[in-house]
């Protein structure tokens, strides 16, 4: 186990109540609820320089959805959060559903490219000796 230390801060009441609600929801010491915060804050600010990290390559999506889904999407971030002790963010969990639908897409597409086209119906035989008027040639 890591050595640890103790660190102590005076905070707003509201800040406090809200902190406390979320810790107990989540079956953790406030200990470890602040060590993961701060944590989580410094590997963002890690993995993001500073901010949201702007690249060549990054492009932002924005957009709105029904608050029933966003609570919805908020308990199974939650839900997994406990089930695999490790935090799901909701840009993680948006990037690997997007991720799964193309890559499903993709093999749909591929699998398409990959079928036969089915070859035309050979004409048949009636088709091609019978005149055009329907009747049986005559002999």
């Amino acid at each position: 186990m890591a050595t640890t230390k103790n660190l102590c801060a005076q905070i707003p009441i509201d800040l406090h109540e809200r902190v406390s609600e979320e810790r107990e929801r989540l079956g953790q010491t406030t200990s470890e609820y602040i060590a993961n915060l701060i944590q989580d804050y410094y590997n963002m600010m890690e993995n993001q320089k500073g901010g949201i990290q702007m690249t060549e390559k990054g492009r932002t999506m924005a957009f709105q959805i029904p608050e029933e889904l966003f609570q919805r999407i908020k308990r199974h971030l939650e839900r997994e959060t406990l089930r695999t002790g490790k935090k799901l963010t909701q840009r993680d969990f948006v990037l690997n559903l997007i991720t799964q639908a193309l890559d499903e897409a993709d093999a749909e597409s591929a699998a398409e490219q990959n079928t036969p086209t089915e070859a035309p119906v050979a004409l048949r035989v009636a088709d091609v000796t019978a005149p055009a008027d329907g009747h049986p040639p005559r002999r």
